[in-house]
């Protein structure tokens, strides 16, 4: 099973370069698919705040894989990585909705 926690850390690479790529931007990062993003008053401070969450989402997203590196074949852990990633997700769009978007968007 070490095939697919070698592919499950490069999509956890790919996050942590969109979060490192919201720190170097110089436009308001899109959080949303196929939204535009909102109009902020601190365009780097509110980067700064997508570009983190995307950070820790990428760490999560990476340690809730490693069941793939102890179980075997149709394990009950894999569970663990799987409703690990719905609640992550779940959490992030909180996260950005309530915490990130309210404080940034221009009044």
């Amino acid at each position: 099973m070490i095939i697919g926690l070698v592919i499950w850390l490069l999509v956890s690479l790919i996050f942590l370069g969109l979060g490192v790529f919201s720190f170097k931007a110089d436009k308001p990062v899109g959080f949303w698919s196929n939204v535009k993003p909102p109009e902020v008053e601190n365009v780097k401070a509110y980067n700064c705040a997508v570009g983190k969450l995307w950070c820790v989402f990428a760490v999560v997203f990476a340690l809730l894989g490693f069941p793939f590196l102890v179980a075997e074949q149709n394990s009950p852990l894999f569970f663990i990585s799987i409703v690990g990633v719905m609640l992550e997700v779940i959490v992030v769009a909180v996260v950005y909705t309530v915490k990130i978007e309210s404080k940034y968007r221009k009044k």
